[in-house]
């Protein structure tokens, strides 16, 4: 099933709030826009509820495996993000498919939280396997085939990005991983936790999927590296609070040069939306394409 191509920007986005409220008997008015990348993320003002508005329609068993995870956290009584009214989500808006969460009352982790990152992803990928429904298994590319061919790139960079990714899913067909598959998160970043009174919650669970481990642990260590978000102490007490540093396994290098790819194609999809994100982009693009070590990377 192939699904159009619909507009994604602050204004589109807001409209599709409006009629997602009405239905849901929520009030828009005053809502503020926190964040537009994969999805747009709405906080509203007159509930404590955030509205998840996903892209398009071929997010839809995304979001409804969103909901069910969130559902199965809260009664493994795991410190996570919950699933607001109304009872039936997602709901279809146009083209979009729409969820909404209660809001954290607390702080998006500071880096100085990221051991704090390490701890909650031991104890998720600790968690059993849920049995009301079934997660998917891992497949680490398939957004970024989606995104490069929808994209409004140069052709080079397409071509090379399509490239990158077919050389990739060969290089990760032959890795042999130290751990043992898990449920895993699937975009394990700091911005993903928030701080409630000291204590860490999960949020975002559109990735989650049965894998490998390595995968969320391989976030961090990449943001390290190659972005240089974090100074050594900092990713230390990451590694320490997990058990685990990703960088002595020899198949680190293929699961790095993945998420430099997968990191790269997430700012690439607004890059209409303002000058800056289009040179973040570029900025990011020149890193994976020569290895360059003067192109510092901006959080998006």
């Amino acid at each position: 099933m192939t699904h159009a191509t619909v507009s994604f920007t602050p204004e589109s986005t807001r409209r599709v709030l409006v009629a997602a409220c009405r239905a849901a008997g929520l009030d828009p008015a005053g809502a503020s826009l926190m964040r537009l990348g994969e999805n747009a993320l709405f906080r509203l003002r007159s509930a404590p509820v955030v509205v998840r508005i996903a892209r398009n329609m071929s997010h839809w068993e995304t979001a409804v495996k969103e909901v069910s995870v969130a559902r199965w956290l809260a009664t493994e009584n795991f410190a996570a993000g919950r699933v607001a009214k109304p009872t039936d989500q997602p709901i279809a808006v146009g083209e979009h498919p729409v969820t909404f969460w209660e809001l954290i009352p607390g702080q998006p982790a500071m880096p100085e939280d990221v051991s704090s990152l390490g701890r909650v992803l031991l104890a998720f990928h600790r968690l059993p396997h849920p049995e009301a429904f079934s997660i998917p298994a891992l497949d680490v590319l398939a957004r970024v085939n989606r995104r490069v061919n929808s994209a409004e790139i140069p052709s080079r960079d397409k071509e090379f990005l399509l490239e990158r990714c077919t050389e990739l899913r060969e290089d990760i067909s032959q890795l042999n991983y130290p751990l043992e598959s898990t449920v895993i998160h699937g975009d394990a970043h700091i911005k993903n936790l928030m701080m409630e009174n000291g204590n860490p919650i999960l949020i975002d669970f559109e990735n989650v999927a049965w894998g490998q481990p390595e995968w969320d642990l391989s976030m961090t260590a990449t943001e390290y590296l190659t972005a240089g978000w974090w100074n050594a102490e900092q990713y230390a007490s990451f590694s320490e609070a997990y058990g685990f540093d990703i960088r002595d396994w020899s198949g680190f290098a293929t699961l790095q040069a993945t998420h430099e790819i997968k990191m790269t194609t997430w700012v690439m999809q607004n890059i209409s939306q303002s000058q800056k994100i289009a040179s973040e982009f570029e900025t990011r693009m020149e890193k994976i394409r020569y290895r360059s070590t003067s192109a510092k990377w901006s959080p998006m």
